[in-house]
């Protein structure tokens, strides 16, 4: 049943290709939105907290600070909106999910950046 299951999976589900990111890394997500018939792009920039899944059923969740109230949002990766991501800072952490940085304000919630 599993290899059904994946091998779906890999005929029917488009890939889409964006870069490499992993958490720690801060993106910007472009995605689509639907308002009545008019469709407009939205941009959502935040620091990556985890990715999960994988195939199709990959999804990552992205933190920003909107004013002073944490937005969390979380994205599906083959999700038919989203238009393209932008790795704009690589973070440098030693986790694969850092819901640590939920609970840091000011400037312990900074990430180093790795040079490349």
């Amino acid at each position: 049943m599993d290899s059904l299951v994946s091998f779906v999976e890999n005929e029917f589900v488009s890939r889409k290709d964006f870069p490499e990111f992993s958490a720690g890394d801060t993106i910007t997500v472009y995605y689509e939105i639907k308002e009545g018939e008019k469709t407009r792009t939205q941009f959502f920039r935040g620091v990556v907290i985890q990715r999960r899944g994988s195939g199709a059923t990959e999804t990552f969740t992205i933190r920003k600070m909107s004013g002073t109230v944490g937005v969390e949002r979380i994205f599906p990766v083959n999700m038919p909106a989203l238009q393209k991501v932008e790795v704009n800072k690589r973070g440098k952490v030693r986790r694969a999910r850092i819901f640590y940085f939920r609970g840091l304000t000011g400037k312990k919630a900074r990430i180093k950046e790795v040079r490349s």
